[in-house]
């Protein structure tokens, strides 16, 4: 039994669910969101204040499946309502980054700046010199993004040197001990 997928998803005042030909819309007040769903397996009943996620059967990929597609739904709701962010923080003597446009600027320890473009629908910002906030209304990108510009410079163990997830506790390596 999936006590996710029995969970109902309430849906706040101007939000929208439809869920048609194997597409589930969520439209709200900061944009619209669409996922492909198991049409044969899974449906949505939808109410003006409620959602419930039906199965059809009780194999194990359905049950799977149902529990998938309420997070789904709730990670969707929640996006169009207030958003995901997540925070970076930048470690490094004279490492730093700053905004261009819609661009950030990173400077950290490579010879040369690297641009790091936002794709469609992610809002990046340089809060301060070592700090970036990622912004969407999709979880998925804005946790892709984020580990994306983690990705270029990870935080190493001895110095703790990199770019980290803002509260992320890097685990410290003791350096060599003098010989002899």
């Amino acid at each position: 039994m999936s006590r996710i997928g029995r969970e109902p998803v309430s849906l706040p005042a101007g939000v929208t669910v439809t869920a048609e030909n194997g597409l589930l819309t969520v439209k709200g007040p900061k944009g619209v969101l669409t996922q492909d769903y198991d049409a044969a397996n899974i449906s949505f009943e939808i109410e003006p204040t409620v959602a419930h996620v039906k199965r059809a059967n009780d194999l194990a990929p359905v049950r799977a499946k149902h529990g998938l597609y309420r997070a789904l739904l709730k990670n969707m709701v929640v996006g169009v309502t207030d958003g995901y962010e997540k925070g970076l923080t930048v470690n490094g003597v004279g490492w730093k980054v700053s905004q261009k446009g819609k661009d950030l600027d990173l400077s950290v320890g490579f010879s040369h700046n690297i641009v790091f473009s936002a794709p469609e629908g992610i809002t990046l910002t340089a809060v301060s010199p070592t700090e970036i906030s990622v912004k969407g209304i999709d979880k998925v990108a804005v946790g892709q993004v984020a580990a994306t510009i983690r990705a270029i410079r990870e935080p190493e163990p001895y110095h703790g040197y990199g770019i980290a997830y803002k509260g992320e506790v890097i685990e410290r390596k003791e350096g060599k001990t003098a010989g002899k």
